[in-house]
């Protein structure tokens, strides 16, 4: 008998046990960057950041899979964590670009694959995330801790994995190109001359996000804190609309 969609975000696929961690993990398996290339100036490199989620109920969580050729990269950075790509039960990338997307290939037991707002398995889709209300949230772990929400902005259909309970002792903020990095919070010409679809929601969906969470994953640069300052900056910057 198929599964519901409601069975395959809550079903966990067989795997190898693990003690699960008395806290949810947010770990940054690979800082991402972007930055003019060296010798072509009207081209750029990126490559996203990758992010592992080990939830306190066992399962795990890999968010933005970088670039198809990463694919060797990927496994070697997951088996330093003791895990597989078998072990992996939800991908989530925040949007469609390459470089965040390239190796979802490598998890094909995984029960559920999230493109921004797209959610599949297989060849069965999922009306997921679809109302287009940035309210709306789907939640990836048994215990409500980490949930995946619209965030347009980038692109119309980015969407951001917040995680509660962390080892880092507050909420976590995975929020793909919402940021591109630290920076752009200071220098928005950072995040806006990497791309956006709608730069009003996103300066919305930025301050938004600086409330919610304690540190933020953004999507071309290591993890880092919120200060109260950055949040008073990013909400006048979402005022001036």
């Amino acid at each position: 008998m198929p599964f519901s969609d409601e069975q395959l975000f809550h079903l966990h696929p067989q795997s190898r046990q693990m003690t699960a961690p008395a806290k949810n993990q947010v770990i940054v398996l690979q800082p991402g960057y972007s930055h003019e290339d060296e010798n072509d100036k009207t081209a750029m490199r990126a490559n996203c950041t990758c992010t592992l989620i080990r939830c306190r109920d066992g399962q795990n969580i890999i968010v933005d899979t970088m670039t198809a050729w990463d694919g060797d990269l990927l496994q070697s950075l997951l088996r330093h964590q003791g895990l597989e790509v078998e072990d992996i039960h939800v991908v989530v990338c925040t949007h469609g670009h390459s470089d965040h997307i390239g190796c979802n290939y490598l998890f094909k037991t995984a029960r559920i694959h999230m493109v921004g707002a797209c959610t599949s398995n297989r060849n069965l889709y999922f009306d997921h995330l679809s109302s287009g209300d940035v309210n709306e949230e789907k939640q990836l772990d048994t215990n409500g801790e980490v949930v995946v929400k619209r965030t347009p902005g980038h692109t119309l259909s980015c969407v951001s994995v917040i995680v509660q309970s962390t080892q880092l002792g507050g909420t976590v903020g995975i929020a793909g190109d919402l940021f591109e990095r630290r920076e752009d919070v200071e220098d928005d010409s950072i995040w806006r001359n990497a791309g956006s679809e709608d730069e009003n929601s996103q300066r919305v969906e930025r301050s938004k996000m600086s409330l919610l969470c304690d540190h933020i994953v953004p999507g071309h640069g290591p993890m880092f804190p919120l200060t109260t300052e950055m949040r008073l900056k990013l909400k006048r910057d979402a005022e001036l609309l």
